[in-house]
């Protein structure tokens, strides 16, 4: 097996153009969680041409919200949701600048379609691991719609979050390509 690619946030066009499906990653630096209702927001504002509540070029969201902590614990445990519940808006946010996405789950054809034209990523992370992703944040803050609560808007500053890409730049599926290489004929 290879060696998992090591990747730092902000991320560039270029660097996301050299990722593949199936790919091995550890995304170090700052990333963004928002899930659905956050999305909704998020869109709404970018619509009216408001300022967004964090810096989207080059951003990575995380398809999460984040468990309390314990005392003195950074964060509770944090695992990815179900990704197509962001479908809708995801193609606005990539027009936005968005280069990464995290969560779990299959994305729908116009997503996909919006990571091959914006140069964008759509990484998994394993579910019914999220005590093992806590240990990988270092810092977390709300940075936006707090009245969410766990589905406000946090800024997690990330050390190697193990992550594996699922749809690349050229639509490289690896959900696809496994059913392909495993499927029983």
């Amino acid at each position: 097996m290879k060696e998992p690619i090591r990747l730092e946030t902000p991320l560039s066009e270029d660097l996301c153009e050299q990722l593949s499906a199936g790919d091995h990653v550890l995304l170090s630096g700052v990333i963004h969680t928002a899930r659905d209702a956050a999305h909704r927001r998020l869109c709404e504002a970018a619509s009216q041409g408001e300022p967004l509540p964090f810096p989207i070029k080059g951003a990575v969201i995380f398809y999460a919200g984040p468990a309390p902590a314990r005392p003195g614990a950074v964060t509770g445990s944090i695992g990815p949701t179900t990704s197509y519940r962001m479908d809708p808006f995801a193609p606005q946010l990539m027009s936005l600048g968005l280069k990464g996405m995290i969560g779990k789950g299959k994305r729908s054809p116009e997503v996909i379609a919006a990571m091959k034209q914006y140069k964008a990523v759509y990484f998994g992370a394993i579910g019914g691991i999220a005590a093992l992703m806590a240990r990988c944040v270092r810092e977390s803050s709300v940075v936006a719609y707090e009245d969410l609560g766990a589905e406000a808007i946090f800024r997690l500053a990330v050390v190697e979050m193990p992550l594996v890409v699922i749809n690349d730049t050229r639509g490289g599926d690896l959900y696809d390509e496994a059913l392909r290489t495993y499927a029983l004929t």
